[in-house]
């Protein structure tokens, strides 16, 4: 984790865990003591975004960037001028977390003008349970439209295939088998293999992509 790019862009389709990841990486960064910045680029869902768990990440000393427009109306989709600040100061670890479509992508776009090939990774979170990514074609649209709406490409490929807390390993075998699929395809790496905890204990070690145990911070206990 600590040898991919800075900036570190998390993107991928509605329901795939990206937020989830995100939050997790971060929060993975902060206690290796990186200097971290999470920034909240969803600007189309208003549920289970990073930004929602401000408070907790701040906590952890992680630096939390999203809406400019605080409380009542803090679902306006209007991003701060802070954002800024991990581009421009080279201090920071940053992870950005993307909009979940390409749609939602298109926030990223607007600063393009930040990336340069060897201070950025973009990577696409793919969940095979979701419809839009449970074939290969169709999951291959979805990244290229990604790719075209942010004005980036995708470095590195995460299976993230559950089903919550009900998530077994032959889920995640057989989102790994997609993810291989796609990776062959356009050539990208598969880097992580996210799952909860007790999952993650249990899958073979020799899988491709590391192995990326992560917690639910972003859906409470009673939630399924």
């Amino acid at each position: 984790m600590l040898e991919d790019k800075r900036i570190r862009i998390i993107t991928g389709h509605y329901g795939s865990g990206k937020t989830e990841f995100a939050v997790n990486y971060a929060i993975k960064l902060a206690q290796a003591n990186k200097k971290t910045a999470i920034c909240d680029l969803d600007v189309v869902n208003p549920y289970f975004r990073s930004r929602e768990k401000e408070e907790f990440l701040q906590q952890l000393g992680i630096r939390v960037i999203g809406s400019s427009i605080k409380g009542l109306a803090s679902d306006v989709p209007a991003i701060s001028g802070e954002i800024l600040t991990p581009f421009q100061d080279d201090s920071f670890e940053a992870v950005f977390d993307v909009g979940g479509d390409p749609a939602g992508a298109r926030a990223l776009g607007r600063y393009h003008q930040y990336f340069k090939e060897d201070n950025y990774d973009m990577f696409f979170v793919i969940n095979a349970n979701r419809p839009e990514t449970t074939e290969v074609e169709k999951t291959i649209d979805y990244l290229k439209s990604i790719e075209f709406q942010s004005r980036a490409k995708v470095t590195g490929i995460i299976n993230n295939t559950h089903l919550l807390k009900s998530t077994t390993v032959e889920e995640v075998l057989r989102g790994q088998e997609l993810c291989m699929k796609v990776s062959q395809e356009l050539n990208i790496p598969i880097k992580y293999i996210s799952c909860i905890e007790k999952v993650a204990k249990e899958l073979p070690k020799d899988l491709e992509g590391e192995i990326f145990p992560i917690k639910m911070y972003m859906r409470e206990e009673w939630m399924s």
